[in-house]
């Protein structure tokens, strides 16, 4: 009985409650958010089938990178993010910039996510103010995060199987749609739709490229399965298996959903506005197609929602474990129930700032640009975390017996090369430009600050015990 509350509890007090089923759920929510619901028809309407090209593409980077963190992370699987590798194999300083980065990108993206959720609320109660829902949805993933780690995988395991019915409803309804050459308004649904015609840059070059980053940025909380692992039940048979199916994950519910919603609806009709899951399901004939979406997505939302105040949560109190100030140490406690709550509490009232921000005449194009200018920063933390990695295999803690990435010495150079490309294609999209522009300057500025930072620990790279 004594051993197994060893297995259970880590050093600092959080607990291992999430099992297996928890863990894969969550990878698969995490791999699944509105980007596909929503975001779908604007890619496709830039590059018509390319698309699947560039989803195939930047999927298998990602499960690359996540190859890389993964490896870290089984090493090491007390570790409560990624970010604390970045600390410790490319210094406290660099740790710190991308730290409180990443942080504040979790932050200004779950406030948006607060903010879209109100507007899927309305859709039902158009009567309700916004700020009125957006603090009774913030007040209850609050509660489910800060009351145990089980319940809050409770909660993304039911979400990511809503994400998942409506995905394989929409996939089976296509290829039966498909088989029986079924006859829509505008056609009939067939794998001719997507290769008549068939031109690999059919709206230009630069739309082609313009769509790297929207498709990037779909992909993106993939990551928020490794934050898992600290409090995952045996975190060496479950981490290797939930990241090596993430491969198949991009297959069926990426590039499976989008050659069906291809195969059913021409593209070059598609549009932009409105969610392809809408449009092809009343093609099928489903009247309240609007609102199963709106449903799904508000969902999908949530879920992510609620993952990225866990994950805020985690990195905030990596943030105070790694500080030496005054000030942030009081951050670093975990409360009866094995969860950081002061930093959760923190992490939730800062994200409940949307409401106010959204309420102040003209300020909504500015909290936009933040949204997207952290959103980037993304790119350059994945960069330095696979520079981590890089260090990691060249340092003495490499473990040849681990969850080892094979051919490294290319993979982590073409990784980097890949982030610094999507990176430099924000530039050919005309929206992505200006918060392209401001992540580089949040990176000068606030690199050069945490140069000088001096509050930041040195964090040992000695062998850590295995759980």
């Amino acid at each position: 009985m004594k051993e197994k509350s060893k297995i259970r509890m880590n050093a600092d007090g959080t607990k291992r409650e999430l099992s297996n089923r928890h863990v894969q759920m969550i990878a698969l929510g995490g791999t699944i958010g509105t980007g596909l619901f929503l975001g779908a028809g604007t890619s496709i309407t830039k590059t018509g089938p390319s698309i699947i090209f560039i989803y195939a593409i930047i999927g298998i980077f990602f499960f690359l990178m996540m190859r890389a963190i993964g490896e870290m992370l089984y090493k090491d699987p007390s570790e409560h993010t990624f970010i604390a590798f970045i600390s410790r194999y490319l210094g406290p300083k660099i740790g710190y910039f991308a730290g409180w980065s990443y942080w504040l990108e979790l932050i200004f993206i779950g406030m948006a996510e607060l903010t879209a959720i109100s507007t899927y609320v309305r859709f039902w109660f158009p009567n309700i103010d916004a700020w009125m829902i957006q603090i009774a949805i913030l007040v209850i993933l609050a509660a489910v995060n800060l009351i145990a780690v089980k319940l809050f995988g409770e909660a993304e395991f039911w979400f990511a199987m809503i994400k998942i019915i409506a995905i394989i409803a929409m996939i089976v309804t296509g290829i039966i749609m498909v088989t029986t050459s079924f006859k829509t308004p505008i056609g009939h649904a067939g794998l001719n739709n997507i290769f008549e015609g068939f031109k690999f840059f059919p709206n230009g070059i630069v739309n082609f490229i313009g769509a790297f980053p929207m498709v990037f940025f779909a992909f993106q909380g993939m990551e928020f399965v490794g934050i898992t692992t600290a409090e995952t039940k045996d975190p060496h048979k479950v981490l290797p298996k939930a990241i090596n199916e993430t491969i198949y994950r991009i297959l069926l519910f990426y590039i499976g959903a989008i050659i069906v919603i291809m195969a059913i609806y021409p593209w070059q009709s598609l549009s932009a506005n409105q969610s392809p899951f809408v449009q092809v399901f009343a093609l099928a004939g489903l009247k309240a197609a609007a609102g199963v979406i709106n449903f799904v997505v508000l969902t999908s939302a949530s879920s992510s929602l609620n993952s990225f105040l866990y994950s805020a949560g985690r990195h905030f109190y990596q943030l105070a474990s790694e500080s030496q100030g005054t000030l942030m140490p009081k951050f670093k406690s975990v409360s009866k129930s094995g969860v950081p709550a002061k930093a959760i509490v923190f992490s939730a009232a800062l994200i409940m700032l949307a409401p106010v921000i959204s309420s102040i005449p003209g300020i909504e194009n500015a909290f936009t640009l933040i949204c997207s200018a952290t959103s980037d920063l993304a790119l350059v933390v994945y960069l330095l975390t696979v520079i981590a990695h890089y260090k990691y295999r060249q340092s003495i803690d490499f473990d040849p017996n681990g969850f080892v990435l094979k051919g490294y010495k290319w993979i982590d150079p073409a990784l980097i090369s890949f982030f610094v490309i999507i990176y430099l294609s924000l530039f050919f999209n005309g929206d992505g430009t200006i918060p392209a522009i401001a992540g580089l300057i949040w990176c000068i500025g606030f690199g050069l600050w945490s140069a000088r930072e001096k509050s930041s620990a040195t964090i040992p790279t000695s062998d850590n015990e295995k759980i």
